[in-house]
């Protein structure tokens, strides 16, 4: 009997194992994983942070437990998803309870799973730092739920909000850090700044009804005590909003196991003493806001963004800024013509004057990300229906018995455009739209109702994200049309024949002197 329901299990064993093989495969090689098995013991320090440490630029602070929290990851790691995993007599039984416990964090799954695995090992993290959490996991006995049996519940105040999202960050980081020199910490370097996800807090907030009064957006802090948002609630938003969020375990646990087979004598590192890159957060586009988009967008633009949240954006990609450039359409369209890729637009303006829309001296920002480049055209273009619009005059004009607005549109349509820049980059006016491809409907800025905002615009920045190719292919084209514009210019006066001859100079020398007497040749 016993033998016999022993041969009965060794093939539901086996398929299992294939099965978990198969899932695994798919995010990194089963030699990879199998080597980082061997180590089994030492899985807590391998995926732990590297030894660093961590600022925010003044006036922020950094959080409260934040170190402690973050020497506490990968602990928290191997004890929630590789504990039965872990022993010195490495059998087959141990490696399949290694993949599934690598699955349980790294394997595909509906966009709640991942977030749920994120929120356990912060709850685990907090409660090993000694930190607050309001995030628990609550088992079921019927073995249904979110994980293993049971569900993330509870409330995150804005402090804890702001705490995960920092944890997220470095997370990120710790894939890049390698790569970059001048990150080594633990009293080899300075500190890494980490950047402000302030924004990312309040958009949370919104989303949940917490911050239900626009007037509340103004002036709003972290820092400030207010109602927090529950778990359900956070992960609509995160779903809805930052689904990237969702990744940054899988990910981490991805770059901590290959890192640990890396022989850090010839892995290439990437120097930023003496680059283009910017960390000082000068521009519209801060650190913080390309971690924003690399959470946002769903391609392959969020590879793009992420490196730029750690070591700042490569100043060589920065197309067009007003304050650089001057303002204008045309000194704008000198900077961006012949750029055929994608491109990220970013605005910063106040309301000019106080009204029942929008309060005066409120500044605000407005990003739009288009993979199209730019067209001087009179009509919308874009993948989708009226997403942009650029128009200005070119040196053929024509009449227009009913001429198209000058400037720079984005959704609605024209003569009710939904963001709409005029010619001198002076004001942008806000509309409120019911249906737009572009952007959602609703408000675009706090307290906008349903009313036309106009506002003064403070800078205007445009990034070209294609890469050195479609920037050579720029500059080729630029140099081309300086060539052509060169040739429109010059004169061939050999074509005119010779002067004394021309009927030009005939005309001229009547115009000097009309009364004086000339002889016709016959």
């Amino acid at each position: 009997m016993g033998g016999s329901s022993s041969t009965a299990s060794a093939p539901a064993e086996a398929r299992e194992l294939r099965e978990q093989e198969a899932l695994a495969s798919a995010a990194l090689s089963l030699p990879l994983l199998r080597a980082v098995f061997s180590r089994s013991p030492d899985l807590a320090a391998t995926l732990s942070l590297p030894p660093a440490s961590f600022r925010s630029a003044p006036p922020l602070e950094t959080p409260a437990h934040f170190q402690d929290l973050l020497a506490s990851l990968g602990p928290s790691i191997a004890s929630l998803f590789f504990s039965r995993g872990a022993s010195t007599d490495a059998g087959a039984g141990d490696w399949v309870a290694f993949l599934r416990g690598f699955n349980s964090c790294c394997a595909r799954a509906r966009a709640s799973l991942p977030l749920a695995a994120l929120l356990r090992v912060y709850a685990a993290a907090c409660a090993a730092a000694g930190a607050p959490c309001g995030v628990q996991f609550r088992p079921d006995e019927d073995g249904g739920g979110d994980e293993e049996g049971g569900k993330v519940v509870g409330e995150l105040a804005p402090g804890e909000i702001a705490l995960l999202l920092s944890m997220c960050w470095v997370m990120a980081w710790s894939g890049l850090a390698p790569r970059v020199s001048g990150g080594e910490e633990g009293g080899k370097g300075e500190p890494v700044l980490h950047p402000d996800v302030s924004h990312l807090v309040l958009s949370a907030l919104v989303s949940a009804g917490a911050v239900a009064d626009d007037e509340d957006v103004w002036g709003w802090e972290v820092s400030a005590a207010g109602k927090g948002v529950s778990v359900q609630e956070f992960t609509s938003w995160v779903i809805s909003t930052v689904p990237g969020l969702g990744n940054c375990l899988s990910r981490y646990v991805q770059d901590r196991f290959r890192s640990s087979e890396v022989d850090p004598t010839k892995e290439s590192s990437v120097s930023t003493g003496n680059t283009t890159f910017d960390t000082s957060d000068a521009y519209l586009l801060t650190r913080g806001r390309a971690w924003s988009i690399s959470l946002s967008v769903r391609n392959t633009l969020s590879e793009k963004f992420l490196p730029a949240s750690v070591i700042g954006m490569d100043t060589e990609d920065l197309l067009y800024r007003s304050s650089l450039h001057g303002k204008g359409l045309s000194r704008f369209w000198s900077c961006v013509e012949g750029y055929k890729g994608p491109a990220l637009i970013l605005i910063s303006a106040f309301s000019k004057t106080g009204s029942d829309n929008v309060d005066a001296g409120q500044k605000w920002g407005l990003g739009v990300l288009t993979e199209d480049g730019f067209e001087n055209k009179d009509t919308f273009y874009g993948k989708e229906k009226n997403i942009m619009y650029c128009h200005l005059h070119t040196q053929l004009k024509t009449y227009e018995a009913t001429p198209k607005p000058l400037g720079l549109a984005f959704g609605g349509s024209i003569g009710n455009e939904r963001v709409f820049i005029d010619e001198d980059f002076s004001k942008v006016t806000i509309r409120h739209h019911a249906v737009d491809k572009t952007y959602q409907h609703g408000s675009l800025i706090p307290n906008q109702g349903y009313l036309p905002v106009e506002a003064s615009i403070l800078d205007f920045e445009v990034w070209g994200l294609g890469g050195q190719t479609t920037k050579r292919q720029q500059d080729i084209f630029k140099k081309r049309e300086d060539i052509f514009s060169g040739q429109r210019r010059k004169i061939d006066l050999a074509a005119f024949g010779n002067w004394e001859d021309s009927p030009e100079k005939m005309m001229m020398d009547m115009v000097s002197d009309p009364n004086r007497p000339r002889r016709e040749e016959r």
